[in-house]
């Protein structure tokens, strides 16, 4: 544990806990249709489950190398460069396009009134298709956080102990946020319009086109703290804020 790794470490556990604020988001969001009784088991186990897929990404690096490799070469027409898509392009394009898909449809079925499980669907089966949507998610979110570790450090120890300490932090958290979010329908709206914006970074950056994160972070707060402005105002009581 020298400087250098400790700064890393710090650095690495900050980045992580900021990249998985939008698989909370999402694990939130669904895991809110669930009865209540079965909401936080749902939320720690697809925490847990994007846990144990990050450490298992680390495992197995070499591999994780590989996936940026490209496996064709399409030619494109004009003075446009060749596109070489990857096995990471297609991921970042399945996944945002699944991201993109799931947003739109709870925000319809929330325009419309049908956010509500039919009761003659049994919980089992609820929970069970809860999760494999968790997983799937988990999958590319897990893949972009192992990503960003290796941009900044060569150390696999460093990396899993980043991971698993922005998860205790994730865990500790997750409930307040989920509370937060599943309590104000105005804030769950924005957040599924934030993760609209995130499947199209995801398809964008799959079809190799570059995105500023920064400009679109940047976006995303300045939007949350006008909600939070706007929250702050509806629930005013006359006294000044």
């Amino acid at each position: 544990m020298t400087g250098d790794a400790i700064i890393a470490l710090i650095s690495l556990t900050v980045i992580e806990i900021i990249l998985g604020i939008d698989n909370i988001i999402f694990i939130s969001i669904i895991t809110g249709k669930l009865p209540v009784v079965s909401q936080a088991k749902a939320r720690n186990t697809g925490l847990l489950l994007a846990l144990a897929f990050r450490i298992m990404l680390l495992l197995t690096i070499k591999c994780i190398v590989r996936l940026t490799t490209p496996i064709v070469n399409l030619p494109l027409r004009g003075d446009l460069p060749h596109f070489e898509p990857t096995v990471k392009d297609l991921i970042l394009v399945i996944d945002g396009t699944f991201l993109i898909a799931k947003s739109v449809y709870e925000i319809h079925k929330k325009l419309e009134g049908e956010d509500i499980i039919p009761d003659h669907i049994p919980q089992l089966q609820t929970f069970a298709a809860t999760l494999g949507q968790i997983v799937l998610i988990d999958i590319v979110f897990s893949f972009d956080s192992i990503l960003t570790a290796l941009g900044l450090s060569d150390q696999i120890t460093v990396m899993t102990l980043a991971v698993i300490f922005a998860m205790i932090v994730m865990l500790i958290f997750s409930q307040k946020i989920s509370d937060f979010i599943n309590n104000r329908p105005t804030i769950k709206m924005l957040a599924l319009a934030f993760l609209i914006l995130i499947g199209l970074m995801l398809v964008m950056e799959g079809m190799h086109q570059h995105v500023n994160k920064g400009y679109i972070y940047f976006a995303m707060t300045f939007a949350l703290v006008i909600e939070l402005f706007n929250d702050k105002l509806r629930g005013k009581s006359g006294a000044p804020i």
